[in-house]
């Protein structure tokens, strides 16, 4: 039996506002990605205009930015405009630099040789947390996110974030939940109850 080639998930900056369109290509390619959005409901004129739009069959444009839930609809903003995630084996990341047709770039590490792997681990929560629906989320970038001190490495036991794992610090005067991708971007959560949450010791 042919063995499976290994997935990794990696980080590409895509120029022009164009991560929904990458996403689509991905999708096309059958490989897995993400980007750390907000939802943001639209109200009056502008959810009419976007709903026409999605009732359109015919129309091709950049719809995956938005999402439905019955007559509410929701428009996807990056909360980093040019990051994007993508999971796919090494041996396609050729073809994905080739798709980008010189709208962005692949990270990579300081010796600019290999492709930047985030952990399945690592990104996985990243994703739980953004995903989660909790209200309050906060995002910093890698400059940000560094000046903040590192407090205990906790879990969350209770709630949305279940499961989610980072630091707890203190911003801006207030004890949060830090979760990191390291070296691009973080999410702070608003305050969990101490109850709600276990010091990871492993």
């Amino acid at each position: 039996m042919e063995r499976q080639p290994e997935l990794h998930w990696y980080a590409l900056k895509v120029f022009f506002n164009k991560v929904f369109e990458m996403e689509a290509l991905a999708d096309e390619l059958g490989l897995e990605s993400f980007i750390p959005v907000r939802k943001v409901q639209l109200q009056g004129e502008e959810h009419l205009r976007i709903a026409k739009r999605l009732a359109t069959p015919d129309d091709r444009r950049i719809d995956n930015q938005y999402v439905q839930a019955g007559p509410v609809i929701f428009k996807r903003e990056p909360v980093v405009n040019s990051l994007f995630f993508v999971r796919a084996p090494a041996s396609r990341l050729q073809e994905i630099e080739n798709a980008l047709q010189g709208r962005g770039f692949l990270y990579k590490m300081a010796d600019h040789q290999r492709p930047s792997i985030i952990p399945d681990r690592e990104m996985g929560i990243f994703m739980l947390v953004c995903s989660s629906g909790a209200d309050g989320l906060e995002f910093f970038c890698d400059e940000e996110f560094t000046r903040y001190r590192q407090g205990d490495r906790v879990r969350v036991l209770e709630g949305p974030l279940k499961g989610a794992e980072g630091y707890i610090k203190r911003i801006r005067k207030d004890r949060r939940l830090l979760v990191a991708i390291e070296g691009f971007i973080a999410v702070a959560t608003t305050f969990i109850p101490p109850q709600f949450l276990a010091k990871v010791t492993d």
